[in-house]
């Protein structure tokens, strides 16, 4: 089963930039996708990179949200910019489709003056 860890968050004042990060062993050939979960709210999909780079992103991080992957690293970034308060959440990645595998501890991402 695949393991994913994720790093890089931290607080971060309104439009200001972050770069997180997943590390997870044997996903090279899968879409990975980027979640994030904000207090009081469902897990949501913020967008997904295939095994070859192609990304999708949700309407509300579009422009604004990159995400790429190092596949020699085994490792998923989001690039987060202009950063407003209603990112706050818990980011996490994990495999779409795969509901068996086990999420993450995920990062903290606080977008605050």
């Amino acid at each position: 089963q695949v393991q994913f860890v994720e790093s890089g968050g931290g607080l971060v004042q309104p439009g200001g930039s972050l770069k997180i990060s997943c590390v997870a062993s044997g996903v090279r050939l899968y879409t990975m996708g980027w979640y994030r979960q904000a207090p009081g709210s469902q897990r949501e999909l913020v967008g997904t990179v295939t095994a070859s780079g192609l990304t999708e992103l949700q309407d509300s991080v579009k422009g604004r949200f990159t995400i790429s992957r190092d596949n020699a690293k085994d490792t998923v970034f989001l690039q987060m910019s202009s950063l407003k308060p209603e990112d706050t959440a818990v980011y996490y990645c994990h495999r779409p489709y795969y509901p068996n595998d086990s999420w993450g501890q995920g990062t903290q991402v606080t977008v605050s003056s």
